[in-house]
């Protein structure tokens, strides 16, 4: 049996976690906003696994403008959705794009060199991991908890 206290923690719970992703999410879209010498080049370039040709080919000069633009735009919504908490559900839905995209140009399969990445990992890696945080967050959404969609279409009534 769930308890009103125990929900009361997990909300509390999802909704820290939510925000801390954000940071993280707008933290990283920030640095790389104002960071005029930083392009998504050098990670796609280096692209592993059996996505490597995909990812080779947006580092074309005619697209790799617009992709670095689109990790930046992707990672600002993500960003302010999760820390504002509000439209949570569609920022969630793009951090797991994103984050899929991330996680398969650098895949922790076994027997691929990793390269360009924080880490060598068998089949869990950071990506995955806040990947599968989204998809929580994405299910359990909390921004009618503590955010700003508590106020949207006319939510206004007392939480628990």
């Amino acid at each position: 049996m769930v308890t009103t206290a125990h929900d009361r923690r997990v909300k509390i719970s999802i909704t820290l976690l939510r925000i801390l992703i954000g940071w993280h999410f707008l933290y990283e879209g920030i640095v790389k906003l104002y960071n005029p010498e930083w392009t998504s080049f050098g990670y796609l370039a280096s692209a592993q696994g059996p996505f490597k040709s995909i990812f080779h080919s947006l580092t074309s000069p005619s697209l790799i403008d617009w992709v670095d633009t689109m990790n930046v735009t992707a990672l600002l919504v993500v960003g302010i959705t999760f820390i504002l908490g509000i439209f949570e559900k569609k920022g969630a839905l793009v951090g797991i794009g994103l984050l899929s995209l991330y996680y398969l140009a650098h895949p922790s399969l076994p027997g691929v060199q990793q390269i360009n990445v924080e880490g060598n990992y068998w089949l869990v890696n950071k990506n995955l991991i806040e990947l599968a945080a989204c998809i929580l967050i994405y299910n359990y959404p909390t921004a009618h908890f503590f955010g700003l969609g508590h106020f949207r279409k006319g939510q206004l009534t007392k939480t628990q």
